[in-house]
C-alpha cells in the first residue's frame, strides 16, 4: 500500500492525477507494482490471455491444471504451472482449497479467476481474502449481492434502474407463479434465482405449459447451481441483449466502457457480438452507461464487471443481470478503446486509481467477436470431441485471435468446449464485417468440427449483414443460415484435399517412374523437373 501512496504522490507533483499517465509515469508505476506473482485459477484461452498481460507487465504467472490440460498453451506458457486434480472441474478448477493452498506454496501476491469455474463465487473471493491474497475481482460481498438475481433486482430498482417486470420474490408454489404470470401477461420467462447462463431458464407462452416448464427449470437450477429456486420475469418480445462494460477503483471512481451488442446466441449462451450496437443511438448509449454506473455504485462494486440489459424494439431498457467478473466477449471493447482490460483489472486489485474521468474514454472504429467452437451447428450445436490434426489462424490487419488450443491437442468432453475467440475491427461496422468474413474463410481447424463455418453464414446473412437483428436471429432463421453453406466447403479445407490428391499423384509416379527411370539421381531434382515442366 505504501508503495501505491508514493506513485500517487509522483502523479499529483506531475500534475497528472487522474489523467493522462504518460510513459514515464506507466514505467514507475510498473517498477512499484505491490503485485508480482499471480495465479491465474482457470484454464484454456482466458487463461493465456491473462499470461500475456502480466508479460508485459513483468508479473510472474502461475498456471494449474487437470490431468488432461498437461499440455495446454496456458501450461507451457505460465513462468510455473501446478497440477491440481483429475478432469472432472470438481476435482480440480472448483477446488477452492486446492487453489489457495497452490497461491501459497507459489508464493503468489494474487489471484486471477477468469471467467466461468469460480469466478462469481463469493465463497472463494473471501477465500482468497482471508488467505491474505488480492483477489482479482470485486469484493466476495458483491459478487454475493449481484449473484443473488432476486435481490440484484431489488437493489437495482432502489438505485433508479429499470427492471423487467416480474415476481420479486423466489417463486415456489406452482399455483402462485401460475397467477402471478396471468397478472404479468404471457409469455412470461422462468429463470434460477441463482446463476445464469441460460441454465434453469424456460420461456413459457400458455398456462397450460407452466408446471411443467416449472419442475423442468427448478431441477436444471439446482443441478447446475446448487439452488433449485427459480423467479418469474415478463418476457420482452424482439429485444436486444446489450451490454456495457464497467470499470471501477477503490477510490471511488466508477466509469463505463460502452456497448456491446450480443443479441446472436444459441441456447441462450452467445456466438457473435460486436460494438458498437447497430441498434445503439447516442442517447441511448449515455442512459444506458449511466444507469450501468449506477448499478455498480448501488453494490459499491470494485474492478471489472458488466450490466447486462434487454432493450425492446422501442428502445426501451430493462435490467437483466449484472456479470461480476470479465466477459468472454470482453476483447470487443479493448478493440474499439484501446485499452487493456486485465491490465486494468490488475492495476485496480493493486489499489490503482483509473487513470481517467468517463469523458476521456476513446472510442473508435467498431469490432466484432466470433466465438469458435468446436461443435456441429448443423446437429443442434452439439460438441464435437477428438484431437485437432491441424490448423490454420489467419492474420492481418485488424484480425486478432484469443485461443488456447494447437494442432495435435486433444478437446475433451470435461470442459466448455469453445476453442478461443476471432476479434476482427475496423473503421466502420462494413469494414470490420468484411474482414471477419474475409477471417472466417481463411480460418482452418481439422480433426473437430467447429462453428467457423457457422459464422461466416451469419455474418453473411441479410438480416445481421445490415445490422437488422434480435435475440430471435438464430431461433428463427437458423435453418436459413445453415443452409446458406451447403455445398460450399471451407477453402483451406479444399486446399488440403486438393494438396493431397496432388502428394498422392506425385508419390504413385514417382514410384513408378524408378522402375524405369535412371534412380541414381535425387528424388529432389526429379521433382524439381517434373514441376517445371508442368509449368
Amino acid at each position: 500500500m505504501i508503495r501505491n501512496l508514493h506513485v500517487e504522490k509522483i502523479i499529483l507533483k506531475t500534475g497528472a492525477y487522474h489523467r493522462n499517465l504518460d510513459s514515464y509515469l506507466i514505467s514507475a508505476y510498473n517498477s512499484l507494482f505491490m503485485i508480482r506473482k499471480i495465479l491465474i485459477a482457470n484454464r484454456g484461452e482466458i487463461a493465456l490471455r491473462i499470461v500475456r498481460t502480466c508479460r508485459e507487465l513483468d508479473i510472474e504467472s502461475v498456471a494449474v491444471y487437470s490431468t488432461p490440460d498437461r499440455l495446454a498453451p496456458h501450461v507451457l506458457y505460465a513462468d510455473e504451472a501446478y497440477h491440481i486434480g483429475e478432469a472432472p472441474s470438481s476435482e480440480s478448477y472448483l477446488q477452492i482449497d486446492r487453489l489457495i493452498d497452490t497461491a501459497k506454496r507459489a508464493e503468489c501476491d494474487a489471484v486471477h479467476p477468469g471467467y466461468g469455474f469460480l469466478s462469481e463465487n463469493p465463497a472463494f473471493a473471501g477465500s482468497v481474502r482471508d488467505a491474505g491474497l488480492i483477489f482479482i475481482g470485486p469484493h466476495a460481498e458483491s459478487i454475493a449481492a449481484m449473484g443473488d438475481k432476486v435481490a440484484a433486482r431489488k437493489k437495482v430498482r432502489e438505485a433508479g434502474v429499470p427492471v423487467i417486470p416480474g415476481v420479486e420474490e423466489p417463486a415456489g408454489d406452482p399455483d402462485r407463479v401460475a397467477a402471478a404470470a396471468e397478472d404479468i401477461g404471457y409469455p412470461v420467462l422462468i429463470k434460477a434465482v441463482g446463476g445464469g447462463g441460460g441454465k434453469g431458464m424456460r420461456i413459457v407462452h400458455t398456462a397450460e405449459e407452466m408446471e411443467k416448464s416449472l419442475s423442468a427449470a427448478s431441477s436444471e437450477a439446482e443441478s447446475s447451481f446448487g439452488d433449485p429456486r427459480i423467479y418469474l420475469e415478463k418476457y420482452l418480445e424482439e429485444p436486444h441483449h446489450i451490454e456495457i462494460q464497467i470499470l471501477a477503483d477503490r477510490h471511488g471512481n466508477t466509469v463505463h466502457l460502452f456497448e456491446r451488442e450480443c443479441s446472436v446466441q444459441r441456447r441462450y449462451q452467445k456466438i457473435i457480438e460486436e460494438s458498437p450496437s447497430p441498434f445503439m443511438t447516442s442517447e441511448l448509449r449515455e442512459k444506458m452507461g449511466d444507469a450501468a454506473v449506477r448499478v455498480a455504485e448501488a453494490c459499491d462494486y470494485v474492478n471489472a464487471g458488466t450490466v447486462e440489459f434487454l432493450v425492446d424494439k422501442h428502445r426501451n431498457f430493462y435490467f437483466l443481470e449484472m456479470n461480476t467478473r470479465l466477459q468472454v466477449e470482453h476483447p470487443v471493447t479493448e478493440q474499439i478503446t484501446g485499452i487493456d482490460l486485465v491490465q486494468m483489472q490488475i492495476r485496480v486489485a493493486d489499489d490503482a486509481p483509473l487513470p481517467w474521468a468517463q469523458e476521456e474514454i476513446p472510442r473508435s472504429g467498431h469490432a466484432i467477436e466470433c466465438r469458435v467452437y468446436a461443435e456441429q451447428p448443423e446437429h443442434n450445436f452439439a460438441p464435437s470431441t477428438g484431437k485437432i490434426t491441424d490448423m490454420h489462424v489467419p492474420d492481418g490487419l485488424g484480425i486478432r485471435f484469443d485461443g488456447g488450443v494447437y494442432p495435435g491437442l486433444e478437446i475433451t468432453p470435461h470442459y466448455d468446449p469453445m476453442i478461443g475467440k476471432l476479434i476482427c475491427s475496423g473503421n466502420s461496422r462494413e469494414e470490420a464485417l468484411s474482414r471477419s468474413v474475409r477471417a472466417l474463410e481463411e480460418f482452418s481447424i481439422t480433426g473437430v468440427s467447429t462453428s467457423l463455418g457457422f459464422c461466416r453464414n451469419v455474418m453473411q446473412f441479410g438480416r445481421f449483414s445490415r445490422g437488422e437483428y434480435d435475440t430471435h436471429l438464430l431461433p428463427d432463421h437458423l435453418d436459413d443460415i445453415l443452409e446458406l453453406g451447403e455445398g460450399r466447403p471451407d477453402s483451406y479445407v479444399s486446399a488440403g484435399i486438393a494438396a493431397a490428391v496432388r502428394m498422392h499423384e506425385e508419390n504413385g509416379e514417382s514410384r513408378h517412374a524408378q522402375t524405369r527411370r535412371d534412380t541414381t539421381s535425387s528424388s529432389w531434382k526429379r521433382t524439381g523437373r517434373r514441376r517445371e515442366m508442368n509449368r
